[in-house]
């Protein structure tokens, strides 16, 4: 309880009264103890800020910081990279749980290889009989992160950017100077992972399941609404966003697997709530995007795998 903390977890969330307290355990949980933690409530109407008050109370690794009226995960993110001052940084949702090893082996592979981040595997957590049950590595974050690669790049692994979640790796502290992510919309951590990939001067990527995502039973969470046009939308430029980073960085094998992958497991899904949608600007949307893609030179060099979306449900 008393080593000097060597990373600190952002820990944000709105009304997730339910599913806070597992993520809290989860980092107390975590066999490296040198960690702090800021638990950010952002304006929630339950009562996760008196939970989230009540472990830093608890706990003196924990600080928390509550928001009066919600300003979005991002700007929440944000805010607490304020309160870092040490070597290594990293995310989790807070209705998201950790694995009991996941700093140790991020931190422990910084340590090794001086890299600028790692990016660990994840899995998602499904409601089954009244209980969350972490499912398989999806086969698009095991090409990201399976097999280990110590000290690669952009050029030499470009499948890596099918890892985008924020709450998958940890990063040293420096390399987020002038890394910020977008505020006031959905979807924040699309466009600043692959800022991460293409800034890196080195990366890592391990196999090692870090995160259990909860994908919430009452269907929620963002990332269960894009049935909603403004949802979509968000959705969709955060999806445009990460290609034309890669795209202006000159990364053009890792743009034609991040459009391989989108063609594979994100389109299906919104066609289909397209097709029977009410709003017939919902599928006009989803047709433009697309055709942006086709307009794209690296998208004769993407070839979807059909297998892919069969694997979404795992």
């Amino acid at each position: 309880m008393n080593a000097a903390p060597i990373v600190t977890l952002i820990v944000a969330g709105r009304d997730i009264a339910a599913f806070a307290p597992a993520a809290i355990a989860s980092v107390q949980a975590q066999t490296e103890p040198r960690w702090r933690a800021i638990l950010i409530d952002d304006g929630s109407k339950d009562v996760t800020a008196e939970i989230f008050e009540n472990a830093a109370a608890s706990d003196p690794r924990i600080t928390f910081v509550r928001h009066e009226a919600s300003r979005g995960l991002g700007a929440a993110r944000n805010v607490g990279l304020g309160f870092v001052d040490t070597e290594y940084l990293g995310f989790l949702d807070g209705d998201d749980e950790l694995t009991p090893t996941a700093l140790a082996r991020l931190t422990g592979t910084l340590g090794e290889t001086g890299s600028d981040f790692v990016a660990g595997a994840y899995v998602r957590s499904r409601l089954r009989h009244e209980t969350y049950v972490p499912g398989r590595v999806q086969p698009w974050t095991a090409a990201a992160t399976d097999p280990q690669r110590l000290r690669t790049t952009i050029a030499e692994h470009p499948r890596a950017t099918a890892n985008i979640v924020a709450w998958s790796k940890v990063s040293r502290m420096n390399f987020w100077n002038d890394l910020r992510f977008p505020e006031g919309v959905a979807y924040e951590d699309q466009v600043v992972a692959q800022q991460m990939y293409t800034r890196a001067t080195s990366f890592d990527v391990i196999p090692d399941v870090v995160v259990r995502w909860r994908v919430r039973g009452d269907g929620t969470s963002i990332t269960q609404s894009k049935a909603q046009l403004p949802v979509l939308r968000d959705y969709l430029a955060a999806l445009r966003g990460g290609v034309r980073v890669l795209h202006e960085s000159g990364a053009a094998a890792a743009v034609a697997a991040r459009v391989e992958l989108i063609l594979a497991m994100d389109l299906p899904p919104l066609q289909k709530i397209a097709s029977a949608h009410s709003d017939p600007a919902y599928g006009a949307e989803v047709t433009a995007f697309l055709s942006e893609l086709r307009a794209l030179p690296e998208f004769t060099d993407a070839h979807p795998d059909p297998n892919i979306t069969a694997a979404l449900d795992w």
